[in-house]
């Protein structure tokens, strides 16, 4: 299995990958133009690439982003791996790759049950996370 790692959204078929997501029940409803574009704004990004020398093409099969400031704070969202690919370390390499794009700031992230392997990067629980949706999700769901 050869991984290569992407720190661009050039080549990405959005739709493959939005129907990836669905498949592996990782999918929060954004088309794959709201996908595309959570990816193109944030300051940096990371996909997990197959290459496949099949007529299917490259596959992305992890993929993680994050928001910035560009000074001092960070936020890590997005962070998954297809599940037949999970505990290769995919995950814990797009983390890195996230990490050295982030340089001298300081990187949140929450997670509902992977406190774990974020621990075991590093991270450390701090405070108390909140979230609220301002109108509707997506402004349309």
């Amino acid at each position: 299995m050869d991984i290569q790692y992407a720190r661009t959204t050039a080549h990405i078929d959005w739709s493959r990958l939005k129907a990836d997501l669905m498949a592996d029940d990782f999918d929060n409803g954004r088309t794959p133009d709201e996908l595309r574009r959570s990816f193109e704004n944030s300051a940096v990004v990371v996909f997990a690439i197959v290459s496949s020398s099949t007529h299917d093409g490259d596959r992305v099969v992890g993929k993680a982003r994050a928001l910035s400031d560009g000074v001092c704070n960070a936020y890590v969202v997005d962070v998954w791996t297809q599940s037949d690919y999970r505990r290769r370390g995919i995950a814990t390499r797009m983390m890195q790759l996230l990490a050295e794009g982030l340089q001298g700031q300081h990187i949140y992230l929450f997670t509902d049950d992977a406190e774990a392997f974020y621990r075991g990067l590093g991270y450390r629980r701090q405070g108390i996370g909140l979230s609220k949706v301002v109108g509707k999700w997506l402004n349309r769901l």
